[in-house]
């Protein structure tokens, strides 16, 4: 039986929302991926929004790592189950954190997957700023933007 997401979880005309994307790996992989998250706010949505049919499938910090750390974890599940499906569901602002070492995968041809939610921003950081403090942001926009601005 596939999973009907609720309305506010659909793709809307613009953007296709993080939580329809955890779910719609987790209809793919039919819950038998094994996932590892970076930190941030596609930590939380791994948590919630993709139903783990196994124990142990999810290796994450639980909020007491670092940025990028859910890159390397897939290596270490990958070597002893090489037909798993592993795979890093990851925020474009923690993969860039350590996306160099996307060669030692290639290198040693490990099948890591990698779904990077991107928008735009350091999402968590961004949030908190945006609750606890007043909105005043900074180094938070992750697009370019603040590169680009002709001045």
């Amino acid at each position: 039986m596939e999973h009907d997401p609720s309305p506010d979880l659909r793709l809307d005309d613009k953007v296709i929302k993080p939580q329809f994307v955890v779910e719609k790996l987790y209809e793919l992989t039919k819950g038998e991926a094994y996932i590892t998250t970076e930190v941030g706010q596609n930590q939380m949505w791994a948590a919630q929004f993709y139903k783990f049919k196994y124990p142990r499938r999810l290796m994450t910090s639980g909020g007491l790592g670092l940025w990028a750390m859910g890159f390397p974890p897939p290596w270490g599940c990958s070597w002893p189950k090489p037909d798993a499906c592993v795979i890093d569901i990851a925020g474009d602002g923690s993969i860039q954190m350590n996306i160099q070492e996307l060669i030692t995968v290639v290198d040693n041809k490990l099948p890591v997957k990698i779904a990077i939610l991107n928008n735009s921003y350091l999402g968590m950081v961004r949030q908190w700023q945006q609750l606890f403090y007043d909105r005043r942001y900074s180094a938070t926009p992750n697009d370019g933007s603040r590169f680009c601005q002709a001045g």
